[in-house]
């Protein structure tokens, strides 16, 4: 009987490996766990070839997605925005400038910015500028300036 068996994992495991991982495990856990759920399959010639055939696809498809993230970062990177709020004594704002009023303002230059991907290093509570970070996925990210003035 065997003591180990190779399996070509098809998706991340906690404490296993990652997909598109050859991994060595007991046959009774691949056999009643990663198997049966389609977690992982059986490393054989085929199967080998078939894994590493996605890998490159899936590798394509990534770097086409990088080069989108690359171009919108490019028109993002250095932008100013003007945001308009109440202001009281000593430059405090009535409120503060959220994630969604900074995507409202994005979308109305016309990026479209999904709001859970901005990162402030602060809540905006104040008139002046202040430094923004999106994170447009595939470990890309670009920086602009929030100016927020004064309502008239």
């Amino acid at each position: 009987m065997a003591s180990h068996v190779q399996v070509i994992l098809k998706q991340d495991i906690h404490k296993l490996g990652n997909a598109g991982e050859v991994v060595r495990v007991k046959p009774g856990y691949a056999r009643n766990f990663l198997l049966p759920r389609k977690l992982a399959v059986v490393a054989t010639g085929g199967n080998m070839k078939q894994i590493e055939h996605e890998r490159r696809i899936a590798q394509v498809a990534a770097d086409k997605l990088r080069k989108i993230a690359e171009g919108a970062a490019a028109q993002i990177e250095g932008l100013t925005l003007e945001i308009v709020m109440k202001a009281g004594e000593g430059d405090k704002l009535y409120g503060s400038v959220t994630s969604r009023d900074i995507a409202d303002a994005l979308a109305a230059r016309g990026i479209d910015a999904d709001r859970k991907k901005l990162e402030l290093d602060q809540t905006i509570k104040t008139l002046g500028e202040h430094k923004v970070q999106l994170k447009l996925g595939h470990e890309v990210s670009a920086s602009f300036t929030v100016v927020v003035v004064p309502a008239a």
